[in-house]
């Protein structure tokens, strides 16, 4: 089995901060990529950013500059900083992780952690 768990969200000011992070535990063989998604509201999940195993990371055009990628390896942890948050970033955060495992690869997503951005 595979888990990824979410923590670090929670309700803050407009130009404030959180730092998300997602570890992920089980059998795994590699990890291939990860990344960061959201969904507000009445909208579709989409792609936060996104970081590979050799650290090429990517943004989504409204977090560039303010929210950072990043992977502790040794501890199988990703996170995410969010700096200058506005209120537009409220929604849930999921983590997602392309893993192989020792039959197969396939992805998997953590079960979301709610941030509330207040004006």
């Amino acid at each position: 089995q595979v888990q990824l768990v979410e923590s670090g969200g929670g309700l803050v000011q407009a130009g404030g901060s959180l730092r998300l992070s997602c570890v992920v535990s089980g059998s795994i063989f590699r990890i291939n990529a990860m990344g960061w998604y959201r969904q507000a509201p009445g909208k579709q999940r989409e792609l936060v950013a996104g970081i590979t195993s050799v650290g090429s990371t990517n943004y989504a055009d409204p977090v560039k500059g303010r929210f950072t990628i990043s992977t502790d390896n040794a501890k199988n942890t990703l996170y995410l900083q969010m700096n200058s948050l506005k209120p537009e970033d409220t929604a849930v955060y999921y983590c997602n992780a392309d893993i192989t495992r020792r039959f197969g690869r396939q992805d998997y997503w953590g079960q979301g952690t709610q941030v509330t951005v207040s004006s």
